[in-house]
């Protein structure tokens, strides 16, 4: 009769971003994973799963072929991949998380669609705990250093609002906050000498996937005139601790944290 059997919860999922697999994984389910993309790295047990694509090409005919019960996706860049395989009548859950808060909720939201709520509220917790504690450790320094954080080089792109709002919870400000309100990159694109006139103290850089040449950031025009060009303090942060809007954002805070601490110690 229909209805009388059980219900259960997705068992075949392929997840189209690395902050997707890597909750899916810190939640207890990584054995319902049946591909992930060619950018997921964590943890390292991903690398054994099926590829896709990337971040924003995917075969659907691939996807198909592993015949998911579920998608996670993410963003609106991936809305032409979600638009095929909802034309395939495949199942898709797709977020689009922007701050920190928007991350959390993303989490609890991917739990209850897998059947893990409680481990998701778990995690969250222990997400919020270590936010809590790294705030209360910086709240005594006396002041805070101007934080440039550069997303990519050309144009000159800040940091999406998670990455502002990273920066302000381990000890900083962010030298462009009225761009965290962008959600599209091209809304955050800065003018080289606007940089300048603002003077950051620290700059940290994340080239999505590309290798940061500090020597290119020195001989930009007028940047010698920067503190953190003077004091040579410009850092790189691997993509993959601090643009993946998931659980891992949590490495790209401790060390901004660690490189913020390094600079009130010289104070």
């Amino acid at each position: 009769m229909y209805g009388r059997g059980p219900v259960e919860f997705p068992k075949r999922i392929v997840c189209l971003t690395a902050e997707t697999a890597e909750i899916v994984y810190a939640l207890g389910a990584g054995e319902r994973v049946v591909g992930v993309p060619g950018t997921a790295e964590r943890p390292p047990e991903v690398g054994e799963k099926p590829k896709v694509g990337g971040f924003t090409t995917f075969r659907l005919d691939k996807i198909l072929s592993l015949t998911p019960d579920l998608v996670l996706a993410f963003s609106d860049l991936q809305k032409d991949i979600v638009r095929d395989l909802v034309g395939a009548g495949i199942p898709v859950f797709a977020t689009n998380q922007r701050s920190f808060d928007d991350i959390l909720q993303t989490i609890l939201m991917i739990g209850g669609v897998i059947g893990r709520e409680a481990a998701a509220r778990e995690l969250i917790q222990d997400m919020q705990d270590e936010v809590r504690q790294i705030r209360e450790f910086s709240s005594i320094w006396p002041d805070r250093p101007r934080v440039y954080f550069e997303e990519w080089d050309a144009p000159l792109i800040a940091g999406i609002r998670w990455v502002s709002e990273l920066i302000e919870i381990a000890g900083g400000n962010d030298a462009f906050p009225e761009l965290r309100e962008k959600a599209a990159a091209s809304g955050r694109v800065v003018d080289p000498g606007e940089v300048v006139r603002r003077d950051p103290q620290i700059i940290v850089a994340s080239w999505c996937g590309k290798k940061l040449e500090p020597d290119r950031i020195r001989s930009r025009p007028g940047w010698d005139r920067v503190s953190a060009v003077r004091e040579n303090r410009i850092y790189e942060l691997d993509g993959a601790d601090i643009l993946a809007p998931g659980p891992s954002v949590m490495v790209g805070l401790r060390r901004l944290h660690e490189i913020i601490q390094a600079y009130m110690q010289t104070r």
